[in-house]
């Protein structure tokens, strides 16, 4: 389980994207069940092994061509498991949490205005800047 130092610094929204990888020579397709700006959790029976960097491209249907994006598995959830504050029912579906690496600050900009655009698609624009509010300290 995650510590409470990994646990998710943005609002994230859920969202079902295509994405392809490629684990030991083979290629994976499998869908997103949430993005925020930072990253996204991947469902799949079969995730890569926490630590792992890897190489995947989001299907954005707005967009010609896929975005191909850095990333590293922060942490995997097994069928059957739970993890703290997911899934109404208490079981979540099984897959991999993804943080984004960027190259430099302008893909962090790209992808971020990317994400923003879907999350506030999917969310509503009220809701979107509901959520993503400064917090008060």
């Amino acid at each position: 389980m995650p510590q409470s130092s990994d646990r998710r610094q943005q609002q994230r929204a859920p969202i079902e994207l295509r994405v392809e990888y490629q684990r030991l020579n083979r290629f994976f397709y499998d869908y997103t069940k949430n993005i925020s700006m930072g990253g996204t959790f991947i469902k799949t029976d079969k995730p890569l092994e926490v630590g792992t960097e890897f190489l995947f491209k989001l299907m954005i249907p707005t967009l010609p061509e896929p975005l191909v994006l850095r990333g590293d598995v922060r942490w995997i959830l097994h069928e059957g498991e739970t993890r703290e504050g997911e899934g109404p029912d208490g079981a979540d579906e099984p897959g991999m949490g993804i943080r984004f690496i960027y190259e430099d600050d302008a893909q962090r900009a790209a992808v971020e205005g990317e994400v923003e655009e879907l999350m506030v698609r999917s969310l509503g624009p009220r809701i979107y800047a509901t959520l993503n509010r400064p917090k008060k300290k």
